[in-house]
């Protein structure tokens, strides 16, 4: 329940800074491309691999600090990071053809998903 806590209070000031962005992104440049989205995708997916390198080699941080900050803050601005994480792993482990299969699955079954529920609630609604 602990580290659920601090995950939350993480997700908070992430999605905080999201929607922070996405109102800037949106002022600057429109809501004719997302890139507010890809902004967020690409700035996390960096602080991910910053983070884990340091909490990794230089810090030596609690379950809670860490819960907070992957898991809560950038988990909150973006999944895409962890995503992105799940990926690095894979390749480092020397798994590229399940670092592969992961990467196209996690695209097409998301976009698809995304489409299923959109006709699901189309059908039923209309």
């Amino acid at each position: 329940m602990r580290l659920l806590l601090f995950a939350a209070a993480g997700g908070a000031i992430g999605a905080g800074a999201r929607h922070l962005v996405n109102i800037g992104f949106g002022r600057a440049l429109g809501a004719g491309f997302p890139w507010s989205t890809l902004f967020v995708n690409v700035l996390g997916s960096l602080l991910m691999g910053v983070l884990i390198e340091i909490l990794a080699l230089r810090l030596n941080v609690s379950p809670e600090v860490r819960t907070l900050l992957v898991t809560g803050v950038l988990g909150g601005f973006t999944t895409f990071s962890a995503f992105s994480l799940d990926f690095a792993v894979l390749i480092e482990r020397g798994e590229t053809l399940s670092a592969l299969v992961y990467a196209l699955g996690s695209f097409a079954a998301s976009i698809g998903a995304l489409f299923i529920g959109l006709s699901l609630v189309r059908a039923i609604l209309t």
